[in-house]
């Protein structure tokens, strides 16, 4: 388009009177040629507003403003979406945290406009990527937890697709005899309420049951996707637009517990055998087929423990609890034994705990066990009990281990590694080839580049940025829920299903806007590739976090932008720069850099530049200025989508300008990541530490580049970390480029 750039300057909060004004617009009016640069008091205001869109009203398209954080009045300077709007910071990253009237300060003003007005100058207004699609919601998985979230879908009125690989509806709820209560006053068993849920479901008229049904493939990405469903020998083809993935979870394989006597003896049994006897009316011992009259109940069996299965599975303990009361309404005068690590009860089913504790016949008690032996057709339990400080031993007629589960997305095996990578070009990492064997119970069989399943993480569920996105997995538009994402109790499954439902129809209406879903729920913009450049290097389709590449049989990438999240990852991973975004690219980001104004050597002023993830680290450095925290001023801060969206170039880049060190912050990472895009602040770390064994060979100094891990809520260490790099950039010198 033919831009017409329009500069507003706010004098509001303080800007006013730390910095001059008329020098911001002489940046703006004689640098960059912009022809209408206006100051006022307060561009927030009635009159400020009217300012700019009588001027957006005339033909103005590209508005630059300077006042406050883009992350601050969203509202009010939000326009149509053919106008593109850059903020620059000049309050929380300049007056705040700067001395007002000092020349550092200043610089620092000016230097930030006119990184801004680079930026506006080379952008455009995304333009959403629209087709037709479905909104139809898929549920994998008929248990609570998938007919809970069909149930939701619908009656917020969305089609929904319900396949269920048994022949009934139900799942693991149907198998258990009661449920311990979920209701106040919380003290007596329950039943389940599966069977009028499922009876929900059938008379749902927005609900298609595909019952004894399995997932053969599903192809295309969100508000696209094409699934093919296998029943009775017969495939049917559907359209569906988002996807909850519920398929539960399996036992934890008891044949490892061993040592506590499964296997060896036949009156040693698990929770999950534990409901089975009940629900055939009579607890008898599986030896004899007598009446059980003593149980003593293990928790915490091979939980807990990193040599077998290292988490808690969340309900063992309140299941234990009820099983004691099957037993004692069984017969009044049995015996119950609870022995237990940790006895874990949250919230209002503490009063059911003390209910249990109520019962004359059973007997709770912290202990480790030491041993189980058989004698005299009863078995022996012999216990280090912790709080006595002494061992302890009980003849019981049964014992019940509480075993735990495994997400049914756990890998079966390890993953293999591409030789053929692996002996390739220099430097590149050998490449994961899932497939579809290494999962212990495939449901989705993915026709992605990066595998048929959902990523785990190492206790196989399926990860996500596990405080802000819950729901979410590193495939967009499919969310996990219930016990394959975490281990949960049913009423905590119901919560999650409700919730995985809702974040499902949200995708949905998010791309049909053409948007992108979380974190950057506004944003229209997805990679353009220019393809005449690309060299089939597969960095691309191996990087995404999100799987938004295929390959055709020539290695190039095929991409699916409703599968993207736009964290421009893949921008990041290209050598051959052909990837872009209309208001985000290499060329952008490139023309920032060198927009900035770096002094002579001999006026002894460094400069740096700043590369901030825009989740974390950059609105850290907003809370700084909010708190009136100072740090140095020769640095130059650059928002970035993502750490792992930084292309090499831009280190190139702002080295050749004369900058005397690069500094990425982004977001942690490592198992319990709070990486926003999952592996992109990891990856940046991988390559710079590969720049920085290049700059070696150079004879530059590899202390010019660091790569910092930053959450939130630590925007105390922020300006640290500013003043200790700089100390660094001292130590080293000035930029040699800058000679040249």
């Amino acid at each position: 388009m033919d831009k017409k750039l329009a500069v507003y300057i706010c004098g509001g909060c303080g800007i006013g009177d730390a910095l001059d004004l008329d020098k911001l617009c002489g940046v703006a009016t004689k640098e960059f040629k912009v022809e209408n640069c206006k100051t006022n008091a307060f561009l927030c205001g009635e009159e400020g507003a009217k300012l700019i869109a009588q001027d957006i009203q005339e033909g103005t398209n590209t508005v630059v403003i300077a006042a406050c954080s883009p992350r601050a009045k969203m509202d009010v300077f939000r326009y149509d979406s053919a106008v593109f709007v850059e903020r620059v910071n000049l309050r929380e990253h300049v007056i705040w945290c700067h001395p007002p009237g000092d020349e550092d300060t200043q610089m620092l003003a000016e230097d930030y406009l006119r990184m801004g007005l680079a930026r506006a100058q080379k952008a455009e207004p995304p333009e959403p990527f629209s087709e037709t699609i479905d909104k139809t919601i898929l549920v994998v998985g008929g248990g609570i937890t998938g007919i809970t979230s069909a149930l939701e879908a619908a009656e917020a009125g969305y089609e929904v697709c319900l396949v269920e690989r048994e022949p009934a509806l139900g799942g693991w709820m149907v198998k258990l005899h009661k449920s311990y209560p979920k209701h106040a006053p919380y003290r007596d068993l329950e039943d389940t309420g599966i069977d009028a849920k499922i009876k929900q479901v059938d008379e749902n008229q927005r609900i298609k049951v595909f019952t004894g049904a399995e997932i053969e493939k599903i192809e295309g990405g969100p508000g696209m996707y094409d699934v093919s469903v296998k029943q009775n020998g017969t495939s049917t083809s559907i359209r569906i637009g988002s996807i909850v993935q519920a398929t539960g979870f399996k036992p934890y394989d008891p044949s490892k517990l061993e040592h506590l006597g499964y296997g060896k003896y036949a009156d040693v049994i698990t929770n999950v055998q534990m409901e089975e006897l009940a629900q055939k009316g009579k607890i008898t011992r599986p030896s004899d087929g007598k009446e059980v009259t003593s149980v003593a109940f293990i928790q915490c069996a091979g939980q807990r423990d990193p040599d077998r299965l290292p988490y808690c599975s969340a309900f063992c303990c309140m299941t234990s609890l009820k099983q004691a009361l099957y037993v004692m309404e069984q017969n009044p005068e049995a015996e119950a034994y609870i022995f237990y690590k940790d006895m874990r009860t949250a919230a209002q089913y503490e009063d059911f705990y003390k209910r249990v504790q109520e019962e004359p016949g059973v007997f709770l008690a912290k202990g480790d066990i030491s041993s189980i032996s058989e004698e005299g057709g009863k078995l022996t339990v012999e216990v280090h009990d912790v709080l006595l400080g002494e061992a302890i031993a009980v003849s019981v007629d049964l014992v019940v281990l509480a075993a735990g589960i495994v997400s049914n997305s756990m890998p079966e095996v390890e993953p293999q590694v591409d030789a053929e990578a692996a002996e390739g070009e220099e430097g590149k990492e050998a490449v994961v080839l899932p497939d579809s064997g290494r999962y212990a119970a495939p449901a989705l069989h993915l026709q992605y580049r990066q595998g048929p399943e959902l990523p785990t993480l190492k206790y196989g569920f399926p990860d996500s940025h596990f405080i802000c996105f819950p729901y979410e997995t590193r495939r967009t538009g499919i969310y996990a829920a219930g016990c394959v994402r975490q281990p949960v109790d049913s009423a905590f499954a119901i919560e999650d299903a409700a919730g995985a439902a809702l974040k499902a129809i949200q995708c949905v209406e998010l791309i049909a806007q053409g948007k992108s879903v979380h974190p950057r729920t506004w944003d229209q913009s997805y990679p353009d590739l220019f393809m005449q450049r690309c060299t089939q290097c597969k960095r691309c389709t191996e990087e995404c976090p999100f799987g938004m590449y295929n390959e055709d049989e020539k290695f190039n990438p095929l991409p699916y932008p409703t599968r993207c999240r736009r964290c421009a990852i893949c921008m990041g991973s290209c050598p051959e720069r052909i990837i872009s975004f209309k208001d985000y690219s290499v060329d952008i980001i490139g023309s920032m850099i060198k927009a900035i104004e770096v002094p002579e050597e001999d006026e002894e002023k460094p400069r740096v530049v700043a590369f901030l993830c825009e989740n974390d680290a950059y609105p850290a450095l907003d809370m700084a200025g909010i708190n009136r925290i100072s740090y140095n001023p020769w640095i130059r801060v650059i928002p970035v989508r993502c750490l792992g969206s930084v292309n090499i170039v831009w280190i190139a880049d702002a080295l050749s300008k004369g900058m005397d060190g690069i500094l990425m912050i982004g977001c942690k990472y490592g198992d319990d990541y709070q990486c926003h895009f999952m592996k992109g602040s990891e990856l940046a770390e991988t390559r710079m530490e590969k720049v920085q064994e290049t700059l070696q060979r150079l004879v530059l100094e590899s202390e010019r580049i660091r790569v910092e891990q930053l959450s939130i809520s630590e925007y105390e260490r922020l300006p640290q970390i500013f003043d200790e790099f700089m100390e660094t950039i001292e130590k080293v010198g000035p930029n040699p480029y800058k000679e040249l």
